[in-house]
């Protein structure tokens, strides 16, 4: 049994029914902005759901696929969770079990930018794993943050048929495009509304409630060196030490694109020099040889 929830519903594309500036924030790693959003997502869901809920008595909730390094939507499946834990308490049931689909990404491809088509073959050349004996049987909450083409929604149900895994599955939004009209470019206008520049992503990563992503580690490693370089002069080291580890544990320094970048982020975080300055309003670098 399917059903589906989504908090938001987008059918204008001038008009937006949530903060674009917040979402986009939220995209790149603001924590602060994904508690706000799991708050609402949960109060939305249930006021229409509660009773779904109460008559299982085994749940687990799934956040977006990842490998290594967690979507944003897996802090939205976070304080999500919370909430329902604090929900299935006070109704004396047990709480929420966890579980992953882990995936293995193939591409660098900018995915707001494309259709449904372009979506699902896309991400169709990933793989995944999910685990059968946790979620056989279970009420299952598939969380993520917007469903534009449903081409994920789509890769998920394909991997529980091929897993031929039994149960009711429960796919949560935070926001939906229900305006078939509208691009699914439209998704790329949310994520990239706060972030314009390299001095924004700083700004970001310099707040105390900022989280590292998936796309922010990616959106790094796809900078001009310049900027590259300018970003880590800016933050601190032991922030510099987390970036590095994770798109390693994510395996991105065997992807051509972020090799270069990844390096540079090696010799910080070894602490080798690196210096810039400005001429005439340009900037410029200066970076040991390797």
């Amino acid at each position: 049994m399917i059903t589906n929830y989504s908090l938001h519903r987008i059918t204008d594309q001038e008009y937006s029914p949530f903060s674009e500036s917040d979402y986009s924030k939220f995209k790149f790693g603001d924590d602060a902005i994904a508690k706000t959003f799991a708050d609402a997502l949960f109060e939305g869901f249930i006021s229409e759901h509660a009773d779904l809920i109460l008559q299982h008595e085994e749940i687990v909730i799934l956040p977006s696929p990842y490998l290594a390094i967690p979507t944003a939507s897996n802090r939205l499946s976070f304080y999500f969770k919370t909430r329902m834990n604090q929900f299935l308490f006070e109704n004396e049931k047990m709480a929420l079990k966890e579980s992953k689909i882990y995936r293995n990404q193939t591409y660098v491809t900018d995915y707001g930018a494309l259709d449904y088509t372009e979506r699902v073959k896309l991400i169709s050349n990933d793989t995944y794993y999910i685990d059968k004996n946790i979620v056989e049987g279970k009420l299952c909450i598939f969380m993520d943050d917007i469903k534009i083409t449903g081409s994920h929604e789509f890769i998920i149900k394909k991997i529980l048929d091929e897993y031929k895994v039994q149960g009711h599955f429960v796919f949560v939004y935070f926001a939906e495009l229900l305006n078939k009209d509208i691009h699914p470019n439209i998704e790329n206008h949310y994520n990239y509304f706060h972030v314009k520049t390299v001095e924004h992503i700083i700004g970001l990563i310099n707040q105390k409630t900022f989280d590292y992503n998936t796309r922010i580690v990616k959106y790094i490693l796809r900078l001009e060196v310049p900027d590259l370089i300018l970003l880590l002069q800016s933050i601190p080291q032991s922030r510099i030490d987390t970036l590095f580890h994770l798109a390693v544990s994510n395996n991105y320094h065997t992807i051509t694109e972020y090799k270069e970048n990844l390096k540079s982020i090696h010799k910080k975080n070894s602490r080798l020099w690196l210096s810039i300055y400005k001429k005439d309003n340009v900037k410029h670098l200066t970076l040991p040889s390797l």
